[in-house]
């Protein structure tokens, strides 16, 4: 189910300066939190934060393999995009693609040893920034409303 607006049928209901507030808020720790965290990544361990998602999503499959539609669907990311960034990958011996029976314009994303060894690395690091930059600085009541308030709006129908 998509939400479809036509703005030609919507009367403004323009933000208050509570909700102008938190949404400003909420749009900066959507730019520098990543950021952050990503520059992080690139210095501790040489992975980008989509390379990161890639092999800790495959870490966690069954098999540590996944179709490509289906990781693409994941991240909200075209197939054609993750297609050209795997090949990346698959040139740094940090996964295979093997055809995917199923779908002949698709493949199946597998992490090789070297790709669990660097994800393995990487992780310990990660970890640190993480909890640095975002999880110390929360207490337990503000993570439970946060994955509440995460899971709600992440889980509207596009």
């Amino acid at each position: 189910m998509s939400i479809m607006i036509n703005m030609s049928d919507v009367d403004t209901n323009w933000l208050d300066n509570n909700e102008e507030q938190a949404w400003r808020s909420f749009r900066r720790l959507l730019s520098v939190l990543p950021a952050r965290i990503g520059r992080d990544l690139a210095a501790d361990s040489a992975l980008s934060s989509a390379d990161y998602e890639v092999l800790s999503t495959l870490s966690e499959k069954p098999n540590r393999r996944w179709e490509l539609k289906g990781l693409a669907n994941k991240m909200e990311w075209s197939r054609s995009r993750l297609s050209h960034h795997t090949s990346r990958m698959q040139q740094r011996g940090l996964i295979e693609k093997r055809p995917d029976p199923d779908d002949a314009r698709g493949c199946i994303l597998v992490l090789t040893d070297r790709g669990f060894t660097v994800l393995d690395e990487a992780s310990h690091h990660h970890v640190v920034s993480v909890r640095a930059r975002f999880i110390d600085h929360l207490t337990a009541a503000e993570l439970a409303t946060l994955q509440s308030i995460s899971t709600r709006v992440a889980d509207l129908p596009d």
